[in-house]
């Protein structure tokens, strides 16, 4: 298990606890975090799930799949550090993660 805080674009935190093998978009809706859609479920086909991520945690993540960057180019303001939340799996080594949501989805 490893604790994900998300923070709404106005500032509030949501520090939740996420179970190992869920992905973040997933512990997001499990536990009602708003700003993060998931229209799609997980299928990367939307990029309703996008974040950016803490730069200090952006390099401990598992590199990018096949087709993010391009759903990504889909997402509302797309940054260095945007990940889809969908793609990041909770592990201990995310233990502490920290994620800030968009202003809003797409």
């Amino acid at each position: 298990m490893a604790k994900v805080t998300y923070i709404e674009h106005g500032g509030q935190k949501h520090e939740i606890d996420v179970a190992n093998g869920l992905t973040v978009m997933e512990g997001a809706v499990q536990n009602d975090i708003p700003g993060i859609d998931a229209d799609c479920g997980g299928s990367m086909a939307c990029a309703t799930c996008h974040v950016y991520v803490k730069e200090d945690w952006f390099p401990k993540l598992p590199n990018k799949e096949t087709g993010e960057d391009d759903m990504l180019d889909q997402a509302y303001e797309p940054k260095a550090n945007s990940r889809l939340s969908c793609q990041i799996t909770v592990s201990d080594e995310l233990n502490g993660l920290v994620i800030h949501l968009p202003e809003k989805q797409v």
